[in-house]
């Protein structure tokens, strides 16, 4: 009855990133992905090609068939294991003031940013679920508020028949932040990290891996009706690579 799930930002493909590369990292977040077999995966910074290259590796299926991919854009993705996840519907909301219009931005952000929604079935204890992964500006506090404003709202309106709710993705600022109170009130979710009396930690480390400093900006946050059996950083190298920029984060989950 285990709901295990996985974020990770992949950061986009960059040529100055040397032995970071992204053919270099991306089989090493295939290995970590597969060994921790999630039922959900959500990753932010790719874009197209590069999601795509991830899935070809993974036993999990890239949830897109709703949208109309802009080659120059970062999405954040959703990815399920189909033998026990059911695909219902899924789309994009647009951060910004038309939030239905595709590259859309407002509120001073850098990027257009987008959450990706899907809902879903899981098949294993028959509980349908509204799942949600997003990516926030990470200049200006003001502007991840006016997104997030605007996610809630979408959300509140598309989730009309009040399902549990689990939110995934780079928040890009700290739990202690107004950003953080915002999605927990209005969703109606817990963070599992708080629930365990986790110490913080950072979740961007620039590749410096336990010489970074900061805070744990990625997030995974779930429905009060879940006990939390597990949720932790992944934090291994692979001969001083690292799959990401960011550590995944891996959570194991029990609805009641």
């Amino acid at each position: 009855m285990q709901l295990k799930i996985v974020t990770s930002n992949i950061r986009y493909e960059n040529s100055h990133d040397g032995i970071h590369s992204w053919n270099n990292r991306c089989p090493l977040l295939q290995n970590i992905i597969t060994e921790f077999l999630p039922d959900i995966l959500g990753t932010q910074e790719g874009r197209e090609l590069q999601t795509r290259k991830l899935a070809s590796g993974l036993s999990l299926t890239l949830v897109d068939s709703h949208r109309s991919w802009i080659a120059d854009r970062m999405y954040p993705c959703l990815y399920i294991n189909n033998e026990r996840i059911k695909l219902k519907s899924s789309g994009d909301i647009w951060l910004s003031e038309t939030p239905k219009i595709d590259g859309s931005f407002s509120f001073k952000s850098t990027f257009p940013r987008l959450c990706t929604w899907m809902q879903i079935t899981h098949l294993i204890h028959n509980q349908d679920y509204l799942v949600l992964n997003t990516h926030l500006d990470h200049v200006l506090e003001e502007t991840r508020i006016e997104q997030v404003k605007v996610l809630i709202k979408e959300v509140q309106s598309l989730n009309d028949k009040n399902l549990p709710i689990i939110l995934l993705g780079d928040f890009n600022d700290s739990p202690k932040s107004q950003i953080r109170q915002t999605l927990l009130q209005n969703l109606n979710l817990i963070d599992p990290w708080i629930e365990l009396a986790l110490p913080e930690e950072t979740t961007h480390h620039g590749f410096l891996g336990k010489k970074s400093k900061g805070e744990r900006i990625d997030w995974i946050l779930v429905p009060e009706s879940f006990s939390v059996e597990s949720i932790y950083l992944e934090k291994k190298d692979f001969n001083q690579i690292y799959p990401s920029d960011h550590y995944p984060l891996l959570a194991t989950l029990i609805p009641r």
